[in-house]
């Protein structure tokens, strides 16, 4: 279950989450509907454009952004928009930015998150619901989670294996900045079964597995309360939520 939300009977409309679009970008409107789920406002920002718009929080979603041309997030890495999401993520202001799959991708290739991604143990793309723990429960977008909670959302990647030298590695360990695990299965190869990460603020989060597609009864993956029931990604939406609020009120 998540933690009792601070977000709960609030009206967070005036909340504003932004969702960035590149070329090749998949899964914007997909994360902008779980944005407005969670009861914030979602604000669409194009990857051309240098204004953030005023938002409090930052979606880099899935697709393959450019195409994935060179290797995956390596163009998109320079896109104007992209200069000002590094800017504030960096800034005392410490905007939370989300990256999702090629979003993850996208922030290794920024420097906001250690490590880099390559193409599937496998060499295939894979599609499926995956159970993740999660490890770290006081970044930005996981603090309506419990520490060690198992949740389940849906995986779908090529390129998708973490990889980062050993030494990267025991410092993300240490700083218990591995903020999910695979479990159960490691579906791309991903070193020490490392699923998502954050900085070392925690106002940056990058993972592979896709939480926009598990917030809807109906749509998402099955759970104990039956087929396509599971809504465990609201979590991170809600967490963010409550990362705005005690921003608000300090």
């Amino acid at each position: 279950m998540l933690r009792p939300s601070m977000t709960e009977s609030l009206d967070l409309s005036a909340a504003r989450v932004g969702v960035v679009t590149f070329p090749g970008t998949l899964d914007d409107r997909d994360a902008a509907r779980a944005v407005r789920l969670s009861g914030a406002t979602a604000v669409e920002l194009w990857h051309a454009d240098d204004d953030l718009q005023d938002v409090d929080a930052v979606v880099i979603p899935g697709g393959f952004s450019y195409g994935d041309y060179l290797r995956a997030g390596a163009i998109s890495r320079f896109a104007p928009l992209m200069a000002k999401v590094i800017d504030a993520a960096n800034s005392d202001a410490k905007l939370p930015v989300l990256g999702i799959c090629n979003g993850f991708q996208i922030l290794t290739e920024s420097h906001l998150l250690p490590g880099s991604m390559v193409k599937n143990d496998h060499l295939k793309f894979i599609c499926r619901d995956q159970v993740l723990r999660v490890e770290n429960a006081a970044t930005a977008w996981t603090n309506a989670y419990q520490a060690g909670q198992d949740i389940t959302v849906p995986l779908k990647n090529q390129d998708g294996q973490y990889i980062a030298d050993e030494k990267t590695l025991d410092a993300l360990e240490a700083e218990g900045r591995v903020v999910f695990r695979y479990i159960g299965v490691n579906p791309n190869g991903s070193r020490r079964d490392i699923a998502g990460i954050s900085n070392a603020a925690g106002n940056v989060v990058g993972l592979m597995p896709h939480p926009e597609h598990a917030v809807e009864a109906g749509f998402g993956p099955s759970s104990p309360a039956g087929p396509h029931t599971g809504t465990d990604g609201l979590g991170f939406f809600a967490s963010v939520l409550n990362t705005i609020l005690a921003g608000a009120k300090a």
